[in-house]
């Protein structure tokens, strides 16, 4: 076996530690693990848990430094590693538990352009959207907030829960589903009573959301109540 001087011995095993092989040095003249194997299988570890990538996309794996020597292993295990992930990005953990150990771990990430539905223009609070309040542009998938939209459909007929400025980007936490009764409209007013349910028919007196408190009159006794708008047709009345 050729002699390495021990200065060069103590340089290998601090390349090693610097590259963050987190296991024991392989050995000298050892094969070594090839990183294109190892970044087919954080890709293949990754797909499942990420959007798949539309033809403006692709996965970036990595990188994997070229130079880095893990000691060959032939039964490389991957899971996804513990921590925050989103849909555009995932950490993957490869783990070799063979005779010399080791692990990493390897960034996944889809990275180009994605379409975003964004305001053509300011929206005050209240405005039910048209398809002339919204416009969509490309823009990088990785600097999207969480909730964005991506389909002008969707913000059509929501309406905006607060003030929106012109070229501001569309998330779903500023609108609020469509609106679902409106004033003057008939309805079921349902009210469970004991274990029965009541129904009765009913005139809305405001405007309401899906889930919105809205006052109603009952028909049938002329009371004005509050209720929730459920449906297009039903409100349930509310026992304070």
């Amino acid at each position: 076996m050729m002699y390495v001087p021990p200065k060069y011995r103590r340089l290998g095993w601090l390349a090693c530690g610097w590259l963050a092989c987190l296991g024991t040095a392989p050995s000298w003249g050892a094969d070594f693990q090839d990183v294109s194997e190892l970044e087919n299988l954080a890709k293949s570890a990754a797909l499942p848990v990420l959007t798949a990538p539309t033809n403006r996309q692709r996965l970036q794996v990595g990188p994997i430094q070229p130079r880095l020597q893990l000691a060959r292993c032939s039964n490389v295990k991957s899971s996804i590693a513990l921590g925050p992930r989103s849909p555009t990005r995932v950490l993957i953990e490869l783990r070799c538990e063979g005779g010399t150990p080791w692990h990493l771990y390897v960034p996944v990430k889809v990275i180009g352009t994605t379409p975003v539905v964004l305001a053509a223009h300011a929206i005050i609070t209240g405005t039910v959207l048209t398809a002339k309040d919204v416009t969509v542009e490309q823009r990088d998938v990785l600097a999207l907030p969480p909730g964005y939209l991506d389909d002008p459909s969707i913000a059509v007929g929501m309406t905006a829960a607060r003030a929106i400025s012109g070229g501001a980007l569309l998330t779903n936490q500023q609108l609020l589903g469509a609106r679902v009764v409106q004033r003057g409209q008939t309805v079921t007013l349902v009210a469970d009573a004991g274990g029965i349910s009541v129904r009765m028919p009913g005139k809305v007196l405001t405007d309401g959301l899906v889930n919105q408190r809205v006052r109603v009159e009952n028909l049938s006794s002329g009371r004005i109540v509050e209720g929730i708008a459920r449906s297009e047709q039903v409100v349930e009345i509310i026992f304070n």
